[in-house]
């Protein structure tokens, strides 16, 4: 009887170490389409966990990889936009994307975001595509650092491209992805965690 005893108790805690294992897992680092993406960003003194992570797709071609980062976990976009400080990852997967695509991409975000409303941002749009300007390649990954006191700063492959205090823009780039006319539904649910 003691054996049984002991035998299932020790079966019930090791199911409940292999759950929760499993559950610190899912944490961690995952891999999207071929990219590694941590589970973690480290923006000046705070650490920013993965919220949601996924791949930008067009006529069945994967272009890139796009990853969010915040405080803490959240599905809410209205309250991501309210964030003090937040990343968003692209990692560029293919060739088709060249600086031009990016441009034009980026231009249409930004329309969408705005409702055609881009005039009263546009000088900090135009310094923000300066990020995009020499030739992007495959494996390029682009980091926009968004702060609600202090702006965009957007860095490619570790080097910063441009920083921008512009509140509207701030929140016109995080809706390029998470807004009503997101750049691609299921990269929107992707990022929100919500897929």
């Amino acid at each position: 009887m003691n054996f049984f005893y002991i035998l299932i108790k020790t079966l019930t805690i090791s199911l409940c170490l292999l759950l929760l294992s499993s559950v610190s897992t899912h944490s961690a680092a995952k891999e999207v389409a071929g990219v590694q993406v941590a589970a973690t960003y480290q923006l000046d003194s705070s650490s920013l966990v993965l919220n949601g992570s996924g791949v930008r797709s067009k006529f069945f071609m994967d272009l890139y990889v796009a990853s969010l980062y915040l405080p803490k976990t959240e599905t809410d976009t209205q309250a991501i936009l309210d964030s003090p400080e937040l990343a968003i990852q692209m990692d560029i997967l293919s060739s088709m994307i060249t600086s031009e695509k990016m441009n034009a991409a980026i231009n249409e975000g930004f329309d969408n975001a705005t409702n055609g409303q881009t005039q009263v941002i546009g000088s900090a749009i135009a310094r923000f595509m300066a990020s995009f300007e020499a030739p992007i390649k495959v494996g390029d990954r682009f980091v926009f650092e968004i702060r609600k006191d202090s702006g965009v700063n957007s860095i490619k492959n570790g080097i910063r491209q441009s920083e921008i205090q512009n509140e509207l823009f701030r929140r016109a780039l995080i809706n390029i992805w998470l807004g009503d006319e997101p750049a691609q539904g299921s990269l929107k649910d992707a990022m929100l965690g919500i897929e």
